[in-house]
């Protein structure tokens, strides 16, 4: 993992943590082993559609807890419990739980926020892997509105965002108007 230099943020970036092949058949696997719901949420003081498709996966009692919905982990699928080792091995944090995120096209996206739930504890270590097609990831400060930046989190990338990055940064994933292959995240995270 190479550290990726922000002021405010401790975030590691490996473009190509997983190799194509492997990056490939897991992607497959779980397309298939995840079983994908759609998550209701509130925006603008109304509950509406998640606009992607999702999945809480954990340990016992790894409940969650985000717009307003208390979500009980499903058990882990086998493709994603034969590389959670690996994953708490980069992150530096035994995982409990994992958000799976299935964005079918550029029009599935992700608004502005910070996985700063209290369940997450103080300084919450996020693993996110991606698989499938390539999104941009955006970060905006909290505090700074004029100070962003954005990556490209191409298919077998991995990125962690540890210490203050959710306290500083919010994070989105926006639409897309180009063609984009339906794309895979796994937010990997340790409830408290």
């Amino acid at each position: 993992m190479h550290p990726y230099t922000i002021p405010d943020a401790d975030l590691r970036f490996d473009p190509q943590w997983l190799p194509r092949a492997e990056a490939d058949a897991l992607l497959d696997r779980l397309m298939d082993e995840i079983r994908w719901e759609t998550h209701r949420i509130r925006m603008f003081g109304r509950e509406v559609d998640s606009p992607r498709r999702s999945c809480w996966i954990g340990d016992p009692g790894a409940s969650y807890v985000y717009s307003r919905t208390r979500f009980e982990p499903r058990p882990w699928p086998p493709g994603l419990a034969a590389i959670r080792a690996r994953i708490d091995e980069a992150a530096g944090v035994a995982m409990n739980s994992v958000l799976a995120n299935l964005y079918r096209d550029g029009r599935d996206a992700m608004g502005w926020h910070s996985d700063d739930e209290p369940e997450l504890g103080p300084r919450p270590v996020i693993a996110s892997l991606s698989l499938g097609g390539t999104r941009r990831f955006a970060f905006k400060h909290r505090h700074d509105a004029t100070r962003k930046f954005a990556l490209d989190l191409p298919h077998g990338s991995l990125l962690v965002m540890a210490g203050d990055t959710q306290a500083n940064w919010r994070h989105a994933l926006p639409r897309t108007a180009r063609a984009v292959a339906p794309r895979l995240n796994l937010t990997f995270r340790r409830i408290v």
